[in-house]
């Protein structure tokens, strides 16, 4: 009988992974490895060879760190459902106009389901993840924080795991850095781990040619989206583009078109297929509405508003903000105009280091239409 129960393990091959399995196992849990095998890269057609959690090496990586400690490992093959809701989501989200973002989703609505589903067969009390992030139960919440390391920290990808699925979650890492992590690999003679590459990569774009997998997957799109205009905010027709799903709001590279000065992708119109080119200043807005909610601090901000600081990109250190729950969206005010904040892209709120909730963007704004950004980012009114 182990210590602690049985855990089922989320096992990549990768370092992060590896270690929050071993941490496990010393600790005294009963562990059970899984490797989920999301995606078949070669079925993309791709250039690059197959990397990441899904390759073969990785698999094997992971089995070997098992064996090694005597504990199973299994391949849970969910390329059927990733795909459909996944791939298909990343798809259409391009041709709405808008920038996806993969990774959340498959957290939120595949791998924790899996893994759930796959943990209650095997008798596992909690499942456990090789995140950067820490979850504690607080005032009848389970309550994520970022990690200790905040240069790894990952909070901002796991805001959609529901109240349930964090009841039975395990972060072995969270109060880690990544320094600690690969010197306890080290320490245990696994310095394949340690020398090994990580991938930032979206698994199933390992060559981080989004346009060309959106090509292969949508047979024809370039006869459908080809020729649409370029354009100022003023309507100015300034050249044509490829068409608007091979541009995301920022872009700066690749416009293949000079206005003599530096020119970014301020928004995509994907009804009249045109894409919005402006200075740097017009990125800048200082309102966004979030839908699809999944709050985590508090139960609830219908009707209520509060100060936090708000992410609207993974890298991104966020900014102060007020939030208010309206109508189940939430309207984040930013105190200061924001550069670049994408639909498509996930909104998570911060209260200190603790996680309130999140939401994907709908759209962004400014909250007084007849104001624009100075060189300072504040606004001005015009006359």
């Amino acid at each position: 009988m182990s210590k602690h129960g049985r855990v089922l393990v989320a096992m990549s091959g990768g370092i992060d992974s590896s270690v929050a399995a071993v941490m496990l196992h010393e600790e005294g849990y009963e562990v059970i490895g899984m490797t989920m095998k999301t995606w078949d890269y070669s079925s993309a057609g791709g250039s690059k060879k197959e990397t990441g959690c899904c390759s073969l090496d990785s698999i094997n990586d992971a089995r070997n760190i098992a064996v090694t400690l005597g504990f199973p490992h299994y391949i849970l093959d969910i390329r059927e459902e990733f795909g459909d809701y996944v791939i298909n989501h990343f798809t259409g989200e391009y041709l709405e106009g808008r920038t996806p973002n993969p990774c959340v989703l498959c957290n939120t609505h595949i791998k924790w389901d899996a893994l759930l589903k796959r943990a209650d067969r095997l008798d596992c009390e909690k499942i456990a993840t090789g995140h950067y992030a820490q979850v504690r139960h607080e005032n009848d919440r389970y309550v994520i924080s970022r990690g200790v390391d905040t240069l790894k920290d990952q909070s901002y990808a796991l805001w959609g795991i529901s109240q349930e699925s964090l009841s039975r979650t395990l972060y072995p890492l969270g109060h880690l850095r990544k320094t600690e992590i690969r010197n306890m690999a080290a320490e245990r003679g696994f310095m394949d781990l340690v020398n090994k590459s990580e991938s930032y990569e979206i698994c199933f774009v390992p060559d981080n040619d989004y346009r060309g997998f959106l090509r292969r997957r949508v047979p024809g799109l370039d006869e459908q989206v080809a020729g649409g205009n370029f354009v100022l905010q003023d309507g100015t027709v300034v050249g044509q583009h490829e068409g608007y799903p091979f541009y995301t709001i920022g872009q700066r590279k690749g416009l293949k078109i000079a206005l003599g000065y530096p020119i970014f992708v301020t928004e995509i119109r994907k009804d009249t297929n045109e894409v919005v080119l402006g200075r740097d200043l017009e990125l800048y807005r200082d309102s966004l509405v979030a839908g699809q909610i999944t709050m985590g601090k508090y139960a609830s901000l219908e009707g209520r508003s509060l100060e936090t600081v708000t992410k609207i990109r993974y890298k991104d250190p966020g900014s102060p903000a007020i939030i208010t729950g309206q109508d189940g969206k939430i309207i984040v005010d930013f105190h200061e105009p924001v550069s670049a904040i994408a639909p498509g892209q996930a909104a998570v709120f911060y209260e200190g280091d603790d996680v309130v909730g999140g939401g994907w963007i709908l759209k962004a704004y400014n909250r007084d239409q007849n104001q624009a950004p100075t060189e300072h980012g504040t606004l001005h009114q015009h006359a």
